[in-house]
């Protein structure tokens, strides 16, 4: 199964779109969105296009094939325009091994969840990269639509215990074996 793994669209129809249209060039299984769907956050500009409910069309049109980790800017009244259900934390199993997600609010690099496996996911900070703590493969794909500290609007493609960190325009910025 093949997974792309994206965070904190913040209510941008714009790069809801672009991570559809993304989606589906990957030709990926499964899209999994690491929280912060439709809100911008007070502490955050708006982003391009600010239009939850346009970014709930476009996500609502994938929803057998969307996985979504509540985030911190993630509330009740989200579940009433979404068809997909909202979870606090999941996991994923690719060739045996397993990988904890969350939005990253609870837990981090600096801070890693107890038996969280081979591998942790998570976004919340809008920086992206991959890093091994230990055992423990850490990733965050960085936000698609407000990026921060210079990093790139990324996604995560995670396949046959390959991470790979890319940016929207499909050029490889990391890659690591879980």
């Amino acid at each position: 199964m093949k997974y792309m793994i994206a965070s904190d669209l913040h209510g941008s129809a714009f790069y809801a779109r672009r991570l559809a249209e993304i989606f589906a060039a990957e030709k990926a299984d499964m899209l999994v969105l690491l929280g912060d769907i439709y809100n911008h956050g007070p502490r955050n500009p708006l982003p391009e296009e600010y239009a939850p409910l346009k970014v709930a069309e476009v996500l609502n049109g994938l929803a057998d094939r969307l996985l979504v980790v509540k985030g911190n800017c993630d509330s009740d009244v989200d579940t009433l325009i979404s068809d997909f259900e909202f979870v606090s934390e999941a996991v994923l199993s690719d060739g045996g091994k397993r990988v904890f997600l969350q939005h990253g609010d609870r837990f981090s690099i600096e801070r890693l969840p107890k038996n969280c496996g081979s591998g942790f996911f998570y976004g919340h900070y809008h920086t992206s990269f991959i890093k091994r703590m230990g055992d423990v493969l850490v990733a965050n794909p960085g936000s698609v639509s407000l990026p921060k500290q210079d990093t790139a609007r990324g996604y995560l493609l995670l396949e046959n215990g390959t991470v790979t960190l890319k940016e929207l325009g499909g050029a490889v910025l990391a890659e690591e074996t879980l």
